[in-house]
């Protein structure tokens, strides 16, 4: 059966070739195609996007007409829902026939928006073997029934399946189809290849949705892959992009199970034994209280990797602890990164600017420690409360309306004046961030290039036509400068 995939994204540099970065992909869809392809079936992508209005019609009406799916699949974020919803309410009313499922997130978290859409099914949790059992019943000519994780419309009534075990055993899924996803790809100079180690996480973080999800089925919430099969991936991926050196590890955190990823770690280690050039790796570490990291970043130096992502998210330990749920210290935060440095590892931090309760002399702390570690790199945004989220319920007890935060600028835009930091401050420390981090330490052209940059990207009338110029095959050069910086 042919089975068409639609995925959306903001992040875009042109309409028919709008993904520019390998780690672009998302793995959801991609497990899904790859199990539906190892049964038989036939799966193709759409790539979509609103900033291009509703030219988003043409693509997919030519799709439908040379591929004749039988059932489309759709997945969101909340930020993209009512675009999605948008899409499918179009193939719709256009294309009666052709059944319709949505899931992802924020459909998961939200399942009560699936009445008033038209999708004849919405998925909770993960959807690989779900999905493979509505194709069977599909290509059977049965109306869809008793699928564990769907939600099924049927008739006049909604039929509401429970959900099934997490699955536990990772290893027994194919690797994702990054296949296809080629066609919507223009790469920039340095695109980067995630592969992802394991499923879930045990944190509580308040801005993040993972404590729900462990929530919506029943068995082990966080699972993690074999050595050998992510060794097994790895020959794959290299295979098809020699060119390629690193290779970014995708999962929560790598410190969590330290067994684990220390096995991990040698067999990443020899692996690149074998190989004429070594492949090096990056990883995201999640700083915990008294932390004691000196055998796993040791072992992380033998296997070759050359950074980490570590989350300060706040400078202030009164926001990361009441605001959060990061209970970790200062100190603790500094003694991390300084231990990655002496194993010869770059850092690169995750900030945000703008949280709820917190004010300008607040943000400073978090300009301090930034100052003090000088990261390698970092992804500073502006905060966003994502539905689904502990830190969303408690704004919309306060009053918070999701209407106001429909927009293709989430967290490029303060959505709230805060009590003692303004829309207006917080956007400024966003745009002036590099500078006030940076200054004294990295050359002043540079800084006020990047200040550029970001405002031009953080102003919804610019951020389009700047993606689409720095996309042009003349302006590598440029894109390059801009990353560095």
């Amino acid at each position: 059966m042919n089975i068409l995939f639609v995925y959306t994204s903001q992040d875009v540099q042109s309409l028919r070739k709008p993904l520019r970065m390998l780690d672009q992909t998302q793995f959801g869809i991609s497990y899904i195609s790859s199990l539906l392809k190892s049964h038989g079936h036939n799966t193709r992508l759409v790539v979509l996007s609103r900033v291009f209005g509703d030219r988003y019609k043409k693509i997919i009406d030519e799709f439908i007409k040379d591929f004749s799916p039988k059932l489309i699949c759709f997945t969101a974020v909340s930020s993209e829902y009512n675009f999605i919803a948008e899409i499918g309410r179009y193939v719709k009313r256009k294309y009666p026939d052709i059944y319709l499922m949505i899931g992802g997130c924020h459909i998961t978290l939200n399942p009560e928006e699936f009445q008033s859409s038209d999708f004849d099914a919405m998925c909770i949790g993960e959807g690989e073997y779900p999905t493979l059992e509505l194709v069977s019943q599909l290509e059977s000519g049965v109306e869809p029934s008793h699928i564990s994780n769907l939600w099924l419309k049927n008739s006049d009534k909604i039929e509401k399946n429970p959900t099934r075990p997490f699955l536990n055993e990772l290893d027994i899924l194919p690797f994702p189809d990054r296949k296809m996803w080629f066609p919507w790809m223009q790469l920039q100079e340095g695109s980067r290849i995630s592969l992802l180690l394991g499923r879930g996480c045990p944190f509580e973080c308040t801005y993040c949705c993972n404590h729900a999800l462990r929530k919506v089925a029943p068995g082990q919430y966080v699972r993690t892959r074999s050595a050998e099969n992510i060794i097994s991936e790895i020959k794959a991926i290299t295979a098809v992009f020699p060119e390629k050196k690193e290779i970014y590890l995708e999962v929560e955190s790598f410190g969590i199970d330290k067994k684990w990823a220390i096995d991990l770690c040698s067999h990443l280690e020899g692996l690149n034994e074998t190989l004429d050039h070594p492949l090096s790796f990056g990883v995201n570490i999640r700083v915990v209280p008294r932390p004691d990291f000196e055998e796993l970043f040791a072992e992380l130096e033998r296997a070759n990797f050359k950074w980490v992502n570590i989350g300060l998210e706040s400078g202030n330990e009164r926001i990361r602890r009441s605001v959060l749920s990061r209970y970790y210290s200062n100190d603790d935060f500094i003694m991390t990164v300084n231990s990655a440095r002496k194993h010869n590892i770059k850092v690169a931090f995750y900030n945000m600017i703008g949280l709820p309760g917190e004010t300008l002399e607040d943000f400073q702390d978090t300009l301090k420690i930034n100052r003090i570690c000088q990261p390698d790199d970092h992804f500073t945004s502006i905060f966003y409360p994502y539905p689904g989220t502990k830190i969303f319920e408690s704004l919309k007890e306060g009053g918070l309306s999701l209407r106001a935060m429909e927009t293709g600028m989430e967290r490029k835009e303060a959505f709230f004046d805060l009590p003692g930091f303004t829309k207006k401050q917080i956007i400024k420390n966003y745009q002036w961030f590099d500078f006030n981090v940076y200054k004294g330490k990295k050359r002043m052209y540079k800084l006020l290039l990047r200040v550029m940059a970001v405002k031009l990207t953080s102003n919804p009338r610019f951020n389009l036509a700047f993606r689409r110029i720095v996309g042009l095959p003349f302006l590598k050069r440029i894109r390059t400068v801009l990353k560095k910086i």
